[in-house]
């Protein structure tokens, strides 16, 4: 089953095994692709669909300072030699498009405040140029700012096609700010964008709503992680929180839901899966700690349609292969996985 081809949305994949996306700052300044991040997606072009890290949708909003972005005419070209390196290869590219909400901090964005729905910031602290620093208590957003945002994600799916990518992910995942608005830790708005599951998912569905009108909604997909704790994230019912966002996604006919099944720390646990596969009509995409038995166990079993790789594809460009032959995998060097270079990037070993 993971070697069977998969028609998400316009795209037809040559296999079920997707590259989760992975932030790995090695942008140039000014958050531009470069020469070495195009080899880096190049390699990797045997996915069945490469998804890359997350990619800023406004300036000011730097969550990691060496990130790229998707909101300059720079970045566009810039973009470009990367979406043409991964298809001269033949492989299929989507770009990640995001804001981080209360996770970007001024340090790293010239003093520009950050914003989230509540003003709540993230625990403990942050690693900035200028060191290390608490985190920063967002501003909370007033309800006439968001409709320049929402179309900030429409313009950023734009550009992504203008670049040569074949669709884009929105993140909704990780404690950035989608997933800040769906869950009550990180919301607790009293308006119209707050309180109520419909409110608080309200956000989410304008992007989708703004970012398909752009380009197709068979472009685009949607990461969630309902469970996950990263960057103090927490909400009273998770799988309630899936199951509502399953059954009101289907009117968006996107290309895939891409939903991360546990928590980084193991704060917070259930069976989120389940509920997203029961009441949603789509593509399911799981991701997080699946090795092959599973996946395969997973596809075999209609519990999912693909299966998202990410420090597996991090450390084994040639995945899908290694898999197929039953090989060894290389083991990821986590001391690089945000350091500048080559270095634990693009000198990963391929099989022969």
């Amino acid at each position: 089953m993971l070697f069977s081809s998969l028609q998400a949305g316009a795209l037809t994949l040559p296999n079920r095994l997707l590259m989760a996306p992975l932030t790995r700052t090695r942008a140039d300044a000014g958050h531009l692709p470069n020469a070495l991040m195009a080899e880096y997606y190049a390699q990797r072009a045997s996915a069945g669909l490469i998804i890359t890290e997350c990619t800023m949708i406004a300036p000011g909003t730097s969550a990691f300072h060496a990130e790229p972005g998707i909101y300059s005419a720079e970045q566009i070209a810039a973009w470009k030699q990367v979406t043409a390196a991964v298809h001269a290869k033949g492989g299929r590219i989507f770009l990640q498009i995001w804001h981080a909400g209360r996770a970007a901090h001024p340090a790293m964005n010239e003093g520009a405040e950050n914003v989230a729905p509540s003003a709540i910031a993230i625990e403990g602290e942050v690693h900035t140029p200028q060191g290390k620093r608490p985190n920063a208590v967002p501003r909370a957003l007033r309800i006439d700012e968001i409709p320049t945002i929402v179309e900030a994600y429409a313009q950023a799916a734009r550009n992504a096609i203008a670049a040569g990518f074949d669709g884009v992910e929105v993140h909704g995942a990780n404690g950035y700010l989608i997933d800040q608005f769906l869950r009550d830790g990180a919301n607790q708005r009293q308006d119209a964008y707050g309180g109520s599951l419909p409110n608080r998912a309200r956000f989410l569905f304008e992007v989708l709503e703004a970012v398909t009108a752009a380009i197709g909604s068979e472009r685009v997909g949607l990461r969630l992680s309902p469970l996950n704790s990263y960057n103090s994230m927490v909400d009273s019912d998770p799988v309630g929180l899936i199951t509502y966002l399953a059954e009101q996604l289907n009117r968006f006919k996107l290309a895939y839901l891409h939903l991360m099944r546990a928590d980084f720390f193991q704060a917070q646990s259930g069976d989120v899966i389940t509920p997203a596969r029961a009441h949603y009509k789509g593509l399911l995409i799981g991701n997080m700690g699946y090795g092959l038995e599973e996946s395969q166990q997973a596809l075999a079993a209609g519990k999912l349609d693909a299966v998202a790789f990410g420090t597996g594809f991090l450390a084994n460009p040639d995945l899908p292969a290694r898999f197929k032959a039953g090989a060894a995998l290389n083991a990821p060097d986590a001391s690089t996985f945000y350091t500048p270079g080559a270095k634990g990037y693009t000198d990963y070993p391929v099989l022969g």
